[in-house]
């Protein structure tokens, strides 16, 4: 069919198909814009977590799917509002026709105004369909512009994790090709940006053109942008097509700016404000987080009021613990890292067996001696696991007699060593309030 493209037969065809197009996309528009609003909050949910975490593979990835179902959601609910205006247009004009501005009945002054400014009424539904086939278009081409910025900022970061920073390439080499080629990249980016947001204006003078080519077709391949070009390209000859970006471009900024805003209750009181001796956040306590889409604190115990003869800390693990260990330990830094994204393909790659089990010892031995607990100011004995939380989060847990401790009110406090230029101080980093009252 591809090879067929000049054939009348086929562009006959073609036009049957525009003529009946806005079937399918109601069709999809009403499919997606269900699926999209069932998934956005658990995208959301993933979004947070992997920020608390700081698991940042995680994060880029659903960070891109939660903006890509915004855009989505936004437009394709406007084009079924603007669809619906559309089908209820071309009913009216069944009953009713086109508009009789003489039987309105107006002054002379008002009719020639509204025969100017509004026009037919064919015209009017014309527009519509314009408005409706335009917006159902551009709703997937900008995941494609997500996608590619995206794409963008990967490969700098490639740039300077694999050949900047890298361990195995000469200094000369990794200096000296790899600052040339980021300072590249950036401002080839930059003139990438220019000449989206211009439509195309590099590209229009003979010279610039000739200079810009060699940027245009490496981040071609960088976005992946040979991919929907045909789509760009047949959007911006339009006039129409052209104006409405000029109008969704602003508006979207508007949208953000206007998602921005919140509405603040207190000037002391606040929900989002950590846990002290004077605040207790739902986030540090298991029993208020469990059935609920609240995230985790890097820090938990069961419950505000402790009922029993022990407490239970839960210490959430997140990638800088393990820089801490490793700034505390050299030994235990492996000579290559494991940590990032893996494939399973060939075998995981981790050492089982005894030397890894004895390395994992050592490892929690120096977890225990960077971290310690304190209930109020006494100091007590720890000795953190390997374990899970109710939310199956990998972490550290231990558990506290508590049987010396006094009924009341009580302040649990988790500090750590920290190293900074070969000093050694101890820093609470978390406080949590609870209340004891054993049965």
């Amino acid at each position: 069919m591809s090879q067929d493209y000049n054939n009348p037969a086929f562009k006959k065809l073609l036009k049957k198909l525009q003529e009946e197009s806005w079937q399918l996309e109601l069709l999809i528009s009403g499919f997606a814009i269900f699926g999209l609003f069932t998934i956005f909050d658990p995208i959301s949910v993933s979004v947070q977590e992997a920020k608390n975490t700081q698991h940042i593979y995680t994060f880029v990835v659903t960070l891109v799917a939660q903006i890509s179902c915004a855009i989505l959601i936004f437009n394709l609910v406007l084009h079924v509002l603007l669809r619906g205006l559309w089908i209820g247009a071309l009913g009216l004009r069944y009953v009713s026709g086109d508009i009789d501005y003489e039987k309105l009945n107006y002054s002379e002054k008002f009719t020639t105004y509204l025969k100017k400014k509004v026009g037919s009424f064919d015209k009017y539904i014309g527009t519509l369909e314009n408005y409706c086939s335009i917006i159902f278009a551009i709703s997937f081409l900008l995941i494609f512009y997500v996608l590619a910025l995206t794409f963008t900022i990967i490969f700098i970061a490639l740039i300077a994790i694999y050949v900047l920073d890298s361990d195995w390439l000469p200094g000369w080499i990794s200096k000296g090709i790899g600052i040339p080629f980021m300072v590249f990249i950036c401002i080839g980016m930059f003139i990438t940006f220019i000449d989206f947001v211009t439509l195309g204006s590099l590209k229009k003078k003979q010279w610039i053109s000739k200079i810009y080519f060699p940027i245009y077709w490496l981040f071609g391949f960088i976005t992946l942008s040979f991919l929907y070009r045909p789509l760009v390209y047949n959007f911006l000859d339009h006039k129409f097509g052209r104006r409405l970006s000029f109008i969704l471009v602003p508006f979207y900024l508007l949208i953000l700016l206007l998602s921005a805003f919140y509405y603040q209750s207190s000037n002391y009181i606040n929900s989002e404000v950590s846990s002290s001796d004077i605040v207790a956040n739902i986030e540090n306590y298991e029993d208020q987080l469990s059935g609920s889409e609240k995230f985790t604190g890097d820090v938990t115990i069961p419950s505000k009021v402790i009922t029993a003869s022990y407490l239970k800390v839960f210490l959430l693990y997140q990638e800088r613990i393990e820089d801490r260990i490793f700034a505390f330990d050299s030994t235990l830094k492996p000579k290559e890292d494991l940590r990032g994204l893996r494939n399973e393909i060939g075998g995981r790659d981790f050492v089982y067996g005894s030397k890894r089990d004895s390395l994992r010892r050592i490892y929690l031995k120096t977890f225990n001696d960077i971290y310690s607990v304190k209930i109020d100011s006494v100091e007590y004995d720890s000795d953190f696991i390997l374990s899970q939380n109710f939310k199956n989060e990998l972490g550290f847990e231990t558990y506290i007699n508590l049987d010396s401790l006094s009924k009341g009110k009580h302040l649990l406090k988790i500090n750590r060593i920290r190293i900074r230029k070969g000093d050694t101080t101890n820093w609470n980093i978390r406080n949590i309030p609870f209340w004891y009252f054993k049965d």
